[in-house]
C-alpha cells in the first residue's frame, strides 16, 4: 500500500491487497483516527444536539456532539474532552452503548457511541474550547422531538439517526 495523501483528518492509501479467495485487487483506503459520538442525556430526559456548519455538504447540520480521538488518547477521556468542547457539558458517566463502521467499503474509521449523564456546566478555567473551525449552537430537546426531526428530514446525519436510537 502506498499512501497518497496525508491530511489534517485522514489520509488516502491505494495499493494491491490478497482478498480471502487468493485473489489480488486494487483498492483505495481512507484512513481515519476512530471517533466518538456522544448521546448528552440531561437529568429531565432531553438530548443534546449541536447545530453547526459542515463545509463538506455546503450547510448547517444538527448532530449529536462527535469528534475524532487524538493520538493515544483513550476514547472515555475522548467523549469527556468532546462533550465539554462542543456542549459545554462535562458528563460524569460515559457509558460505551455501540461501536460500529459507517462506511466499510471505502474507510477504515470507527464510530464509538457513548451515552453520557449527570451532566454540569464546564467551569471558566476548564481549558475545554471548540475546535477554530467550529462554530457550534448546542440545543437540548426531547428525544421525540429529534426523532421527529430525523423523520421531517432536519437531521440528515447518519450517526445522529442510529444514535438517536441509542437514546
Amino acid at each position: 500500500m502506498k499512501r497518497i495523501y496525508q491530511g489534517r483528518v485522514f489520509s488516502v492509501d491505494v495499493g494491491r491487497l490478497a482478498f480471502p479467495s487468493g485473489s489480488e485487487h486494487e483498492v483505495e483506503i481512507v484512513r481515519h483516527r476512530p471517533s466518538v459520538v456522544l448521546i448528552p442525556i440531561l437529568g429531565d430526559g432531553r438530548v443534546v444536539l449541536v447545530r453547526q456548519f459542515r463545509p463538506t455538504i455546503g450547510r448547517m447540520t444538527w448532530e449529536l456532539p462527535a469528534g475524532s480521538i487524538d493520538p493515544n488518547e483513550p476514547l472515555e477521556t475522548a467523549a469527556v474532552r468532546e462533550c465539554a468542547e462542543e456542549t459545554r457539558l462535562v458528563p460524569a458517566v460515559v457509558e460505551r452503548v455501540a461501536a460500529h463502521y459507517p462506511a466499510p467499503g471505502f474507510c477504515d474509521e470507527l464510530l464509538v457511541f457513548f451515552r453520557v449523564t449527570s451532566l454540569t456546566e464546564v467551569g471558566p478555567d476548564s481549558g475545554y474550547h471548540a475546535d477554530p473551525d467550529e462554530d457550534i449552537e448546542a440545543r437540548a430537546v426531547s428525544v421525540a422531538e429529534a426523532r421527529a426531526m430525523v423523520a421531517r428530514g432536519e437531521i440528515e446525519d447518519l450517526k445522529t439517526a442510529f444514535g438517536l436510537t441509542l437514546a
